[in-house]
């Protein structure tokens, strides 16, 4: 049985863990499946954005498989499995990529498109990890985040602690990565760990349609360079900033998509920019 399921439809990849009875609990075979629709996605220039979210109305990633757990726990490090290794990092990035974008679960925001995350259920662990190096997330009511880390023995995992204090301050960082106590979805949005809040059964129509709205009127040029742009600005001054978006903005005022964007608008008409 396929671990993640894919699909293509109106410009939209969605990407479904698929392990429901389980919570989507994280294995070794779902991080190889994981990775290769990336690439999939990435590579496929039908796509302009990516939809990840969770099989079920309970889980959205609970985390590693409890087998790979226990095989750490009992000095398997080594070879516990996709969830602790650098395997199939499939995914073409380019050059201009920093490093710092490049690892085993930040590579998301390396990539040119924009990837959104429909949080359907508990997003725990490496769950949670998964779904903050998504570009933007949107949560189910039921929606519940948690770092678990410290109440299994364990540190904060695969850049949490760069990522999460720029995300909902250092105070709710410091106080999730330490209590590892459950975040429901209202107050993960007021933290700012996620956009909005709906029922069950409207997030993903709601997610779709917040999608389709950029694969529709946005283009993807434009938005592959502000995803970098943004990120990068992360490590710059500024100063560095300002210049970069100077160079940015001469670029942009060449391209096609700039005139199409422009024509569109006296036009009237939906744009139809090309692809990235």
């Amino acid at each position: 049985m396929s671990e993640v399921l894919y699909e293509v439809s109106e410009g939209i990849a969605t990407l479904t863990l698929n392990r429901p009875d389980q919570l989507n609990a994280w294995t070794a075979q779902m991080n190889v499946e994981y990775n290769a629709h990336l690439a999939s996605a990435e590579e496929d220039p039908e796509v302009k954005v990516i939809i990840i979210t969770g099989a079920g109305d309970r889980g959205f990633c609970a985390g590693a498989d409890m087998s790979l757990l226990q095989s750490v726990a009992g000095g398997d490090v080594e070879h516990s499995g996709g969830e602790f290794s650098d395997e199939a990092k499939d995914v073409a990035l380019g050059d201009e990529v920093r490093e710092d974008f490049r690892q085993q679960y930040s590579f998301l925001m390396g990539m040119k498109k924009p990837i959104i995350c429909a949080v359907n259920g508990a997003a725990v662990g490496l769950g949670m990890v998964n779904a903050l190096y998504c570009d933007v997330r949107f949560a189910s009511e039921t929606a519940r985040f948690s770092t678990t880390f410290a109440q299994r023995g364990l540190i904060a995992e695969y850049g949490l602690a760069w990522l999460l204090p720029r995300m909902v301050g250092q105070n709710n960082a410091l106080d999730m990565l330490l209590s590892a106590r459950l975040v429901g979805a209202e107050d993960a949005k007021r933290m700012g760990m996620v956009s909005e809040v709906f029922a069950p059964d409207e997030l993903m129509p709601k997610v779709r349609e917040y999608a389709l709205q950029l694969v529709k009127t946005c283009s993807p040029r434009s938005m592959h360079v502000i995803k970098r742009m943004a990120y990068n600005a992360q490590f710059e001054t500024l100063e560095e900033s300002c210049k970069v978006a100077v160079t940015e903005m001469m670029d942009s005022l060449a391209s096609p998509d700039f005139m199409e964007g422009v024509a569109s608008f006296l036009e009237k008409r939906p744009p139809n920019f090309p692809s990235v």
